[in-house]
């Protein structure tokens, strides 16, 4: 068996627990369309279904970048980390909305899901703290990649 690191294996795991969830949210909005009126899947359904292949395939570039730095297993670690515990946040929310099919825009005020309702300080929070998480986790590989390709001690 071929020795990965642990961000690899993580991200690798994350990838195919991503795109497994995109298969199986496809069966699901396949049958949320067949016994739908007009037939067509509740947004949500929508979302979660493209999000969970298109984040399988964002886990495959983060693994690429990987492969090319130069940083410790820690560093790559964090990196690889917060944009796949986001991306599986994101995931997780976008179908708690496709089940209970409680809105058809989490940006529209209030801001909630299901019953719980989210004081608009703490949502903006979580989405800033999720694009830092996602930007700033690859930049730091993107980083890496640049540093080798240039040569940089």
């Amino acid at each position: 068996m071929n020795t990965m690191d642990a961000a690899s294996q993580l991200t690798l795991f994350a990838c195919g627990i991503f795109f497994l969830l995109g298969l199986l949210t496809g069966v699901w909005k396949y049958l949320v369309i067949w016994r739908s009126p007009i037939s067509e899947a509740p947004r949500y359904v929508n979302v979660a279904h493209q999000t969970s292949l298109l984040y399988s395939f964002a886990a495959l570039v983060l693994l690429k970048f990987l492969e090319f730095s130069p940083y410790s297993e820690t560093v790559n670690m964090i990196a690889v980390a917060f944009p796949l515990f986001f991306f599986s946040v994101a995931i997780v929310t976008y179908s708690i909305h496709g089940i209970l099919r409680d809105t058809d825009n989490q940006f529209q005020k209030p801001y909630r899901l299901g019953k719980l309702y989210i004081p608009p300080l703490v949502f903006h929070f979580l989405i800033w703290l999720l694009i830092a998480s996602e930007i700033g986790g690859f930049l730091v590989l993107f980083a890496g990649y640049l540093r080798v390709l240039l040569v940089v001690p």
